[in-house]
């Protein structure tokens, strides 16, 4: 009999802003997808825990789409660096009903098997910005 151990899907991420008041902007942090029932940001001091049926947008590419800029706030020294820095913006509706959003900054190559997770379980698509972000997310 063979035994199989499969890691959940996680990787290193930086929350560079959103709408949530508990989390500090540039909090680093590990983003797991591993959970049949909710996705997990946990960072010094903060968990996170928000059910997959609650998430109604997810966005990965090198910017923040200007709706969620308007509405959350993000260090300028984030959007403004030369290098190439991916987001992954998360969408979602609370316990009260509210819209939220939270945008990491990620790898590229840690987050593949994290985009893959947040699509089967949440039942949405990741909204690719350009060619760009498509190839690095889907490796």
């Amino acid at each position: 009999m063979a035994v199989i151990l499969r890691a959940s899907p996680a990787a290193q991420v930086h929350y560079v802003g959103g709408t949530l008041t508990q989390l500090p902007a540039r909090a680093s942090g590990t983003l797991r997808v591993g959970d049949e029932d909710c996705f997990t940001f946990q960072a010094a001091g903060a968990t996170i825990r928000v059910p997959y049926r609650d998430v109604n947008m997810l966005e990965y590419g090198q910017r923040v789409t200007r709706r969620y800029l308007e509405a959350i706030v993000i260090s300028p020294l984030f959007i403004l660096a030369k290098r190439r820095t991916y987001f992954l913006t998360v969408g979602y509706t609370d316990a009260e009903g509210k819209q939220q959003a939270m945008v990491f900054q990620v790898s590229g190559k840690q987050i593949r098997p994290v985009l893959v997770g947040l699509e089967a379980r949440s039942g949405r698509r990741v909204e690719y910005q350009d060619d760009e972000a498509r190839k690095s997310g889907k490796g």
